[in-house]
This record gives structure tokens, C-alpha cells and sequence, in this order.
């Protein structure tokens, strides 16, 4: 069993950065894909990015140009950079990652973006 823990969220100002950290139990180097999904109070979690084993990024939307997805295999951790979050950022985050069948959830860490 694979346990994946994110750190990193907490409370910024609109226009502020916060670096998402997710720290895997096992080496990560196994995962075909990595990656942030976030859920808002009252909405459905939705994919923010992801990376696959090959380096291939996927970015939501709403976050290109602005949030960054990388991994550490070395390390076994997933990393989401966000810069000039907006109030439509504010969710909890879960780090997800798949290989084969299985696919393993943190626990989500609560980002909020409020002045």
C-alpha cells in the first residue's frame, strides 16, 4: 500500500504563491502518472495537472500559465507550484497517483486565497 501526503497549503493573498508538496511512501519512479486534482466547497474534485512517467504535463484550463507540476523521483515527491492564485483557487488539493490498476488519494491540504 502506497501512502501519498500532501503539505505545502494554507492561507494567501489574491496574486500570492504556495508550493504544494506531496511525499510518497514508495518511489514514485513506478508511477505512470502523477498528479493535483483540487474540490471546492459544494463542487466535484477536478484534475489541476499531471505528469506522466514520460515528462507529459496536463494542466487544467483555468491554471495554465500559472501552476507548474514537477516530480523528484530521487526524493519520491510531487510538487505543485502555484503563482497568482486567485480566489477561484481556493479547494482542497489532493495529490493522486496511478500505476497499472492501482490508484492511490492523499489526504488533501485546504488552500484558501483571501485578502
Amino acid at each position: 500500500q502506497v501512502q501519498l501526503v500532501e503539505s505545502g497549503g494554507g492561507l494567501v493573498q489574491p496574486g500570492g504563491s504556495l508550493r504544494l508538496t506531496c511525499a510518497a511512501s514508495a518511489s514514485i519512479y513506478r508511477f505512470y502518472i502523477t498528479g493535483w486534482y483540487r474540490q471546492a466547497p459544494g463542487k466535484q474534485r477536478e484534475l489541476v495537472a499531471t505528469l506522466t512517467s514520460g515528462s507529459t504535463t496536463t494542466y487544467a484550463d483555468s491554471v495554465k500559465g500559472r501552476f507548474t507540476i514537477s516530480r523528484d523521483n530521487a526524493k519520491n515527491a510531487v510538487y505543485l507550484q502555484m503563482n497568482s492564485l486567485k480566489r477561484e483557487d481556493k479547494a482542497v488539493y489532493y495529490c493522486h497517483a496511478a500505476r497499472g490498476s492501482s490508484s492511490y488519494w492523499g489526504q488533501g491540504t485546504q488552500v484558501a486565497v483571501s485578502s
